[in-house]
């Protein structure tokens, strides 16, 4: 593992540390050449435990992976361990029981834990939602989910979410969702990275199979790149990056945005502030950053004494060919105190720049 030890204020923000969780080419993160990135963490069963979506080869198809923590290890960037086979080989999170072809050869990508209620089973189910593609790693994609059915995970024939409005260009990815007030709330990317066209949207679903009215969340201009929330002491959180897809030097917004609000809306306006927690300058083995998932050292405080980011990096490497870049995972430690001002609700006043100034 490799950080970067000691304080440091960023935009008004304590970030501690920053950290290497996995990398392909670093043995001592124990991924043994795997590119495994795309967290997506979870308490369950006692433990710490990721989904991930990743080449066990570094190459072919992506699969679903996952890694966790031993029981009792608090949550933080060290000891996960990738779940291998007696082989010692990666073990895809699903197998492929359902003959799929709708994310055979493209891969699964962009894993987003979830709980909730399944109607039709009057029942709490536990849900992967990811993106996947027919042909092409690089889409276009659409989106489904596996289904943890007591002792494996279980795929579908077919998806659950495809692109249809004019706006989302025919792909759609990245999915981050919560259940809450009965309904399955989900927030996507939509477009194509490699048009540099990227819009956010947002749907709702009373089953998370079903999804009505879509509308965009965050415009193309904003460059959105995967909404995570979570919910705390009744309020939600939510961390989201802003990505620059081309090649000249990123805008300074490039990076990692914080925001909370009384509520889960589905208008980015009625959000309230947004903080950067994260930005483009970093240590060597990132590139970024994006993708984030988190959690909060005891999510059930209104003030909690710390907060974990996990996030995908771009290290380049020394490779010839036409993409010399290897994907890491790492992790961000923060004090996050009260965060950003709560979308109305004055009672979570920042503490951040007191502390930094």
């Amino acid at each position: 593992m490799s950080g970067n030890p000691g304080r440091a204020c960023f935009n008004g923000n304590v970030l501690i540390a920053e950290t290497k969780v996995f990398d392909p080419r670093d043995a001592s993160t124990g991924s043994d050449g795997a590119e495994v990135t795309d967290a997506s963490i979870a308490f369950r069963s006692g433990c710490w435990w990721m989904a991930l979506a990743g080449q066990a080869k570094g190459w072919g198809p992506t699969e679903l992976y996952s890694a966790q923590l031993q029981p009792g290890m608090p949550l933080g960037p060290s000891g996960w361990q990738l779940t291998r086979g007696a082989d010692g080989e990666l073990s895809p999170l699903a197998g492929r029981e359902a003959g799929a072809t709708w994310d055979r050869d493209g891969g699964r990508h962009c894993p987003a834990w979830v709980k909730g209620w399944d109607q039709e089973r009057g029942a709490w189910v536990e849900r992967i939602y990811y993106a996947g593609a027919a042909e092409n790693l690089w889409g276009p994609y659409a989106i489904g989910y596996v289904e943890w059915d007591g002792d494996r995970w279980v795929d579908r024939a077919e998806p659950v979410f495809r692109a249809r409005e004019e706006w989302e260009r025919g792909s759609v990815y990245e999915p981050n969702l919560i259940w809450h007030d009965g309904k399955w709330k989900m927030w996507y990317v939509a477009g194509s990275n490699q048009e540099d066209y990227t819009v956010h949207g947002y749907a709702e679903s009373a089953d998370g199979r079903e999804w009505g009215e879509r509308r965009i969340f965050a415009g193309p201009e904003m460059k959105m790149f995967d909404f995570c929330v979570r919910e705390r002491g009744g309020k939600f959180d939510a961390v989201y990056s802003r990505v620059h897809l081309r090649d000249d030097e990123p805008p300074p917004e490039t990076g990692l945005w914080w925001m909370r609000s009384s509520q889960p809306f589905g208008e980015l306006l009625d959000w309230g502030e947004a903080r950067q927690i994260l930005g483009v300058a970093g240590p060597s083995w990132r590139k970024g950053p994006w993708k984030p998932s988190f959690a909060f050292a005891d999510d059930e405080a209104v003030n909690p004494s710390k907060m974990w980011v996990f996030y995908d990096g771009l290290c380049r490497t020394e490779d010839p060919g036409p993409f010399p870049f290897a994907f890491t995972l790492g992790c961000a430690e923060l004090e996050p105190d009260a965060g950003p001002n709560t979308a109305g609700d004055s009672s979570f006043p920042s503490a951040f720049e007191r502390r930094c100034r």
